[in-house]
């Protein structure tokens, strides 16, 4: 993909600019005279991201250089064909909240192997067992303190979401990376024939659910149009979702065998591979950075909602707490968007750009039950360095592309 070509949001920024860093082209933060059909907090947002707008060019939030550890596959085994019984669940019930998650004993080198060990489903319906081996990884670093800003997700004002319509945008990066499973999640292109999605919509904890098998996703694309009446003004774009099948699915033993419970919510994502390349630009991956480190201590995502039937669902907000694996948020959202990919822009310096990557998976609202109160929150499950190296590893098939975070 050249360089030069405008992406979904910059498109937004195209006409009638202000440059708020006198013109300078490192950092090309511009802000725009907003058209009618978009608000100002949107705009604001699409100025690559509001902490950079609003600060001196002398610093820019960057993604951090890491070393990854590795992921690699030990021994694999055939397993029995599920029954694919249940309906995909588009919610996750846990008891274990927030505080739950920050007291539990760290796991030991030998539970994040059994957590990391996937299953794999294929198309034909066969199952394999894979267990893995991990190398490079500190233990400590499972132990680093999170941010200290316990807030409680409350009941929402306005709804702060914002339904993106029109060809040129929806066709375009990075709203274009937004694609919709055949069982009713969202989820995000990270290679050029992968998906990264939310587990739960493939699997219930238990078995795999209806439609699994013969797993389709859809990327929503523009209806051919019929000439207009030369006596009426155009219509506006009818969209329509083009399908292609899933090959096979990989889904960790960490959420099969945490039953959506406790630890299991910490492994809710799946990577699905496609038949077909996708042929549309796709997201990369990024490990999370702590909340404090984000821009703007936002973070944003598109997905499908299921209440804006056949519309992508575009959002940002504050990220207010979290765990090691996971991001707690006030992102408004129904059923539908869980799987979505969570993203944030900063600097990449050794390529010298900006540029967007997946740090996290929505895993839609979690149900706490306190002693008969129930209380909601919104999750999202973080790519930790072990999770990167899985996740790549998935999609390159090697661990040498996946060292360099």
């Amino acid at each position: 993909m050249s360089s030069n070509k405008k992406s979904g949001e910059d498109k937004l920024n195209s006409t009638k600019t202000v440059s708020l860093q006198n013109q300078n082209p490192a950092y090309g933060c511009f802000l725009m005279a907003p058209p009618a059909a978009f608000l100002p907090p949107f705009l604001l947002l699409l100025c690559s991201n509001m902490g950079a707008c609003i600060h001196s060019t002398s610093w820019r939030l960057q993604w951090p250089l890491q070393r990854m550890p590795v992921v690699v596959p030990h021994q694999t085994a055939a397993i029995p064909t599920p029954h694919f019984l249940s309906q995909a669940r588009l919610e996750v019930m846990s008891q274990c909240g927030l505080e739950c998650h920050k007291q539990a004993p760290p796991p030991s080198y030998w539970d994040l192997r059994d957590f990391l060990s996937y299953e794999t489903l294929h198309s034909n319906g066969s199952l394999i067992e894979t267990s893995v081996g991990i190398y490079g990884f500190n233990l400590a670093s499972l132990q680093e303190p999170a941010a200290q800003t316990r807030v409680r997700r409350q009941v929402y004002g306005h709804d702060s979401r914002f339904s993106i319509i029109g060809r040129d945008f929806l066709s375009n990066y990075p709203f274009s990376t937004a694609v919709k499973t055949s069982t009713g999640c969202s989820g995000v292109l990270v290679g050029e024939r992968h998906v990264l999605t939310a587990a739960h919509c493939i699997h219930d904890g238990k078995n795999y659910v209806k439609g699994a098998q013969r797993l389709r996703v859809g990327f929503l694309k523009p209806q051919q149009r019929n000439p207009a009446p030369s006596n009426s003004s155009s219509a506006p774009d009818r969209m329509k979702f083009q399908w292609i099948r899933a090959r096979r699915t990989h889904v960790p033993k960490g959420w099969i065998k945490g039953s959506a419970n406790d630890v299991g919510m910490d492994y809710d994502y799946a990577l699905l591979e496609l038949k077909k390349p996708h042929r549309r630009r796709h997201m990369k991956l990024g490990v999370s950075p702590p909340a404090r480190q984000l821009p703007g201590r936002r973070v944003q995502f598109s997905g499908f909602d299921n209440d804006r039937p056949g519309q992508l669902v575009y959002r940002f907000c504050d990220a207010r707490d979290e765990t090691y694996d996971l991001l707690y948020q006030r992102c408004d959202a129904q059923p539908g968007a869980s799987g979505s990919g969570v993203y944030v822009r900063m600097w990449n310096r050794h390529l010298r750009r900006w540029e967007r990557k997946v740090i996290a998976v929505f895993s839609g609202h979690q149900w706490v039950d306190r002693e008969g109160d129930p209380q909601e929150f919104n999750v999202a499950v973080r790519i930790t360095p072990l999770k990167y190296a899985q996740i790549c590893y998935w999609i390159k098939g090697n661990y040498v592309d996946c060292r360099q975070g």
